[in-house]
């Protein structure tokens, strides 16, 4: 006569590789601390680029009038300071969306897309006589993709030793999106002739490049909790 623990060993090899599976599938979708170092310099390069640019520029520059784009313009003062950071913010979107692999990749290629506006936009420098086509289309490509991606990020599902935060729900992604959108309509009303256009992108910028760094805290941390509550349930 087989003993109960024998019959009970195949159920429980099979919750073990069940439970195994899952935390290899979860671990994968940890988000690494290079993406986090990354996320974190988006907001520290932009906002530093256009703060040590326009301390740079004459007293007849104002920024509450003009945009960060006259900073890396033909006619800018120093204007190396302003295109180098947008090349490196470039860089750290791709590098970023590259290390969230636990968003959905329709989020990541936005993320891709808003650093390759800002390589374009460094590249096709403003000149004395105003925004070339070519200068618009990339700054309007980038402002777009950065102020929907928050829309994309949303996650279906959650665990029940690790629920899923508020910022990764629909509901929070709708919300944040619903401001970026806001934040973006502001700064196109002001760019047809308007006198805070300067002042719209700056704070408009300054507040959507801190929101990969918080998408990565937060998945990272989730991610996190759930490989926790697996091994939990593995040692039990």
């Amino acid at each position: 006569m087989s003993s109960p623990a024998l019959l009970r060993q195949p159920g429980t090899a099979v919750r073990g590789l069940a439970s195994s599976a899952a935390w290899l599938a979860r671990s994968s979708r940890t988000v690494p601390r290079w993406a986090i170092a990354s996320a974190a310099l988006l907001p520290v390069l932009l906002s530093g680029g256009w703060l040590v640019g326009d301390a740079l520029q004459p007293a007849s520059y104002n920024p509450i009038r003009e945009t960060v784009s006259v900073l890396a313009g033909q006619t800018g003062t120093d204007r190396w300071v302003m295109t180098g950071a947008l090349f490196l913010v470039g860089g750290c979107y791709v590098l970023t969306a590259a290390g969230l692999a636990g968003v959905p990749r329709s989020a990541r290629l936005l993320l891709i897309v808003t650093g390759l506006a800002a390589i374009g936009i460094a590249t096709s420098p403003e000149p004395a006589s105003g925004p070339t086509p070519r200068h618009l289309a990339w700054t309007s490509l980038g402002a777009i993709t950065i102020a929907v991606w928050p829309a994309f990020v949303a996650r279906r599902g959650a665990s029940r030793d690790a629920p899923r935060p508020l910022l990764l729900s629909v509901r929070g992604s709708v919300a944040v999106t619903i401001v970026f959108v806001a934040l973006l309509g502001w700064f196109f009303v002001e760019a047809q002739g308007g006198s805070m256009v300067g002042l719209a992108e700056r704070l408009s910028t300054s507040i959507q490049t801190t929101w990969p760094f918080v998408i990565a805290l937060a998945l990272r941390r989730w991610t996190r909790g759930e490989g926790m509550g697996v091994r939990m349930d593995r040692s039990g």
